[in-house]
C-alpha cells in the first residue's frame, strides 16, 4: 500500500518521475489480489492452505515480476506497459478479487439478510474486501477522473481499516476495565452452585444458546439476575468470557447432532446451533475441541 500511494503522489504532482518508480508501483498491483485471495482464504477456509502451496503461489508471482521488469523495463518499453501490461496486471487483480467474493459467499448472503448480523470478524473481511474493490475501480476508471484518485482511494482504505482496528481496541479496552472493578469480589460457593443450576437449567430447557443474538443481559433476564452478578460469575469463578460459555454450550449441541445425524449438512448444523456463519463455527468448533467437525465425524 506505502509503495502504492507515494508512487502515485510523487507522479501525480512530480510527471518527470523516473520510471523505475511507475514500474515499480505497476508492478506492487500484481501482488494485490494475491495477498487479498489468500488472508480471505485464511480467515474462511475450514482447513488452511499449506504454507508450501501458498509460498510457490506467490514465489511464481515474483519471478514473473521481476523476469517482466528486466526484459521490459518500463524506461524502454512505455507503449508494452501502458498498452498491455497495464491490462494484464487489472485483469488478474480481478480474477482474484472475484475468486475472493466466492470465498465471501457466506459472509454476503449474511450482509443482505435482515435477520442475521455480521460479527467483527467479517465485518473487517467485508470491509478489507470492498475496500480493494473500491481501489481497483478507481485505478481502473482513473482516465475519466484523476490519476490522483488511486492514491486517494488507497488512503481512504488505509484510514476505514484502521478505525476499525481502533474501535476493537477500544471496545476490549472497556471490557478489560469493567472487570477490573469486580476483580476483588467473588460470589461464596453456595451462591455459585444455586446461579449455575438456574443457568444450566435455563439453557438445557429452553435452549437459549441456539439463539444466534443471545446476549449476557438476556440471559441474566432469564434467570432473574443482575448482568453484572452474571458476568462476574462467569469472569471470576469460572475464568470464561460469556462468548465462550455459550459457545461450548452450542459445540456440545453440534457435536451430538454430528453423531446422531450425521447426514445432515455443517451449514444446517451450525445454524441449529445457533451460528450465522459457517467460518465461525469452524473456527470455534476446533478451538473448544481441537478438531474439525469433519474429523469429528470420521472418530
Amino acid at each position: 500500500m506505502s509503495t502504492r500511494i507515494w508512487k502515485s503522489l510523487f507522479f501525480y504532482f512530480n510527471p518527470e518521475l523516473s520510471k523505475t518508480y511507475l514500474q515499480i508501483g505497476l508492478s506492487a498491483c500484481f501482488l494485490i489480489g494475491p495477498f487479498l485471495y489468500f488472508y480471505i482464504k485464511s480467515k474462511v477456509s475450514e482447513t488452511k492452505a499449506s504454507n508450501s502451496f501458498l509460498n510457490l503461489h506467490l514465489l511464481l508471482i515474483i519471478i514473473v515480476i521481476l523476469g517482466v521488469g528486466i526484459l521490459y523495463p518500463y524506461k524502454y518499453y512505455i507503449e508494452l506497459w501502458v498498452d498491455y501490461f497495464y491490462y494484464i496486471i487489472n485483469i488478474q487483480w480481478l480474477i482474484y478479487i472475484i475468486l475472493s467474493a466466492f470465498l465471501l459467499n457466506t459472509v454476503c448472503k449474511k450482509l443482505l439478510s435482515e435477520s442475521k448480523r455480521l460479527n467483527y470478524d467479517e465485518v473487517w473481511l467485508v470491509s478489507i474486501f470492498f475496500g480493494v474493490l473500491v481501489i481497483w475501480i478507481a485505478y481502473n476508471t482513473a482516465s475519466y477522473t484523476s490519476y490522483i484518485v488511486g492514491a486517494l482511494s488507497f488512503s481512504f482504505i488505509f484510514y476505514l481499516t484502521g478505525l476499525l482496528i481502533y474501535y476493537k481496541r477500544k471496545k476490549e479496552f472497556v471490557v478489560s476495565k469493567k472487570k477490573e472493578k469486580y476483580a476483588n469480589s467473588i460470589i461464596d460457593d453456595a451462591e455459585v452452585e444455586q446461579l449455575l443450576e438456574k443457568i444450566e437449567f435455563t439453557l438445557d430447557n429452553e435452549k437459549l444458546y441456539k439463539n444466534p443474538n443471545i446476549t449476557m443481559p438476556l440471559l441474566a433476564k432469564k434467570i432473574n439476575i443482575r448482568p453484572q452478578l452474571l458476568s462476574q460469575l462467569l469472569n471470576n469463578n469460572l475464568n470464561k468470557s460469556f462468548s465462550l460459555f455459550i459457545n461450548e454450550y452450542r459445540i456440545e449441541e453440534a457435536k451430538k447432532l454430528l453423531r446422531t445425524k450425521p447426514h445432515l449438512k455443517i451449514e444446517t448444523i451450525a445454524e441449529e446451533c445457533g451460528y450465522n456463519s459457517n467460518s465461525t463455527f469452524y473456527a470455534t468448533f476446533k478451538k473448544i475441541t481441537n478438531t474439525t467437525p469433519a474429523k469429528y465425524v470420521g472418530k
